[in-house]
């Protein structure tokens, strides 16, 4: 199945706030919290919802519009829908919405580690422009940052 027709996407609501907090913690190790979605659906940034052609919720994402530039805060997939292009398709969907205000620029922050997420940046053109050093809490230390950005 590929996603790039399939996939509907939606505004979130408060309504859903318990599902995407759910979805959040079984996804990353330092999730975030009801309150953090909260704020992003107050704060009137793009949070969207995800779904495919039965329904089932594949993803969520959160991108802050700025003059000029867009910032990724939160994109993420549910593992039943990982590796087939979900993330790319998704990804797109949020550039093209950033595009159509006018935003030439998009930023993200993404864990080192990542290679999954690195991968699939840089396969949409994204580049690292730099770090920021003990950015995220890990286990038993704090773990890197690497910024990227897009032009659109």
């Amino acid at each position: 199945m590929t996603f790039d027709q399939d996939l509907r996407i939606t505004a979130m609501t408060l309504a859903d706030l318990d599902t995407v907090v759910a979805a959040e913690a079984t996804l990353h190790a330092s999730p975030w919290t009801r309150g953090q979605f909260a704020d992003s659906l107050a704060a009137g940034h793009d949070v969207l919802l995800a779904y495919d052609s039965s329904n089932a919720l594949v993803g969520y994402g959160v991108v802050m519009m700025a003059v000029g530039e867009a910032d990724l805060l939160n994109i993420s997939v549910l593992p039943a829908f990982q590796r087939q292009g979900v993330g790319a398709a998704f990804l797109q969907h949020l550039m093209a919405r950033a595009r159509m205000r006018q935003v030439t620029r998009m930023l993200l922050e993404v864990r080192a580690t990542n290679r999954a997420a690195l991968a699939l940046y840089t396969r949409q053109g994204f580049t690292e422009i730099g770090r920021r050093h003990g950015y995220y809490p890990a286990h038993e230390q704090r773990e890197d940052a690497i910024v990227m950005a897009r032009e659109l």
